[in-house]
C-alpha cells in the first residue's frame, strides 16, 4: 500500500515538502532532548517517515472519537494530522467498540526503548506487537529485515503493518499470532522487544531465547530489561528502567486477568497520580493492599523504579525491591 499523500494548494511537491520539513523537525526535537544518542538510532529516525505508517489516527475519548487523516478534503484537518503525526505523543490507530486495539507509541519512548534494547550487528530480533509496523521498519533499518520478526495477534493489523512496512521497501517476518507463543519457527533470538504491557513475562520467550539474550518489556507502568541467563534453563532476571511507560496491554495468552488490576483504595488523593507510587501499586495489585503498598513507599524513602526488578525462574515470577532474596517480593500473574 502506498503512502498516503495530503493535498495541498501546492500539489504533490508542496504535500512532500510540508512532510520531509515536519519529520526533519521531529528528528532534532528527539535528538536535542537526548532521546537519539546512538547515531545508528539516529540515522534510522531520519531515514524511516512516521507519516508512511500513521495514514490515519484517532482523537478523542468515549463518543468524541475523531478521525484525523492524510486524505481529508479539509485543508486544516490535513494539517492537524501531519502535526500530529510528527508530534512526540502516542496516537490511536485502531479501535473496535471503543476500545483501543493498537497505536503507535511516543517516538522519544520507542527510541529510548531501542537504545536500551542494546543489539549488536547480526542480531536477530523478536517484536511483540507489530502495531503500525514503524517499530519494525527502524529495526530493519538498523540490523537488516532478514534480521527482524514482528508478531501480532490481529490479522488486520499485520496486513497493515506489512502494507506500510513495503512501502518503504522493507519485509521482514510479520507474523499474525500470539505473541505470548513468541515464533519458534524464527528463534533463536538474541533481543527481544515488547510494545504491549505484560502481567508477566511468558516462558515460551525464554525458550527461544540465546544465552545472554535481552527481553525490554513493558511491565507494571515501567519497563523491564531482562538478561537471560545461560547457567540455567528458564532463568532471567533484571532491573526496571527509570522510564515511565504505559502500553495497550498484551492480548492472547496472557491477557491480564482482572483481579490483579489496581485500585487506589485508601490512598490519599494527592499520591493516586503520583508516578513512583503508581508503580508500586500496579506492580504490587493483589498481592499488597493499597496502604500496605503506601506504607512501604514511605518507609523506603519513595523508591524509583530502578530499584525494583523482577526474577523469571522455573517455579516461578517475582518482582522485587532491592534485592531479588528479599525481604521485599511480589508473585507476578497468576
Amino acid at each position: 500500500m502506498a503512502a498516503h499523500t495530503p493535498r495541498t494548494a501546492g500539489g504533490a511537491s508542496g504535500a512532500r515538502d510540508l512532510r520531509e520539513t515536519a519529520h526533519a523537525a521531529q528528528v532534532r526535537e528527539l535528538t536535542a532532548a537526548g532521546a537519539l544518542e546512538d547515531p545508528h538510532w539516529r540515522a534510522a529516525f531520519a531515514a524511516v517517515p512516521r507519516h508512511v505508517f500513521v495514514p490515519y489516527f484517532w482523537t478523542g475519548r468515549g463518543a468524541a472519537h475523531e478521525r484525523l487523516w492524510s486524505e481529508d478534503p479539509d485543508p486544516e484537518r490535513r494539517a492537524r494530522w501531519l502535526r500530529g503525526v510528527y508530534a512526540d505523543a502516542p496516537l490511536a490507530t485502531r479501535l473496535r467498540d471503543g476500545e483501543l486495539l493498537s497505536s503507535s507509541s511516543q517516538p522519544s519512548l520507542m527510541a529510548r526503548m531501542l537504545e536500551a534494547l542494546g543489539v549488536r550487528d547480526g542480531d536477530n530480533v523478536l517484536e511483540i506487537g507489530a502495531g503500525t509496523g514503524y517499530n519494525a521498519a527502524l529495526l530493519c533499518h538498523r540490523l537488516g529485515a532478514d534480521r527482524v520478526t514482528t508478531v501480532d495477534l490481529d490479522e488486520e493489523i499485520t496486513e497493515s503493518a506489512r502494507s506500510h512496512l513495503a512501502a518503504l521497501g522493507y519485509r521482514p517476518a510479520v507474523v499474525t499470532g500470539d505473541g505470548a507463543r513468541g515464533c519458534p519457527s524464527r528463534a533463536p533470538f538474541d533481543r527481544i522487544m515488547v510494545t504491549c504491557t505484560l502481567p508477566r513475562v511468558p516462558y515460551a520467550w525464554l525458550g527461544q531465547c540465546r544465552p545472554g539474550a535481552r527481553i525490554l518489556s513493558p511491565l507494571s507502568t515501567g519497563l523491564i530489561a531482562l538478561t537471560v541467563r545461560d547457567s540455567a534453563p528458564g532463568f532471567a532476571e533484571g532491573r526496571f528502567l527509570h522510564t515511565p511507560a504505559y502500553f495497550v496491554p498484551l492480548r492472547g495468552a496472557t491477557a491480564a486477568p482482572p483481579d490483579r488490576e489496581a485500585s487506589p483504595h485508601g490512598v490519599p488523593y494527592d499520591l493516586v497520580d503520583n508516578e513512583r507510587f503508581r508503580f508500586l501499586l500496579v506492580l504490587t495489585a493483589g498481592v499488597l493492599h493499597p496502604r500496605e503498598a503506601l506504607d512501604l513507599w514511605r518507609r523506603e524513602d519513595r523508591p524509583a523504579r530502578e530499584r525494583f526488578g523482577v526474577t523469571v525462574t522455573p517455579e516461578g515470577q517475582w518482582s522485587w525491591l532491592d534485592d531479588p532474596r528479599g525481604p521485599y517480593t511480589w508473585p507476578l500473574g497468576p
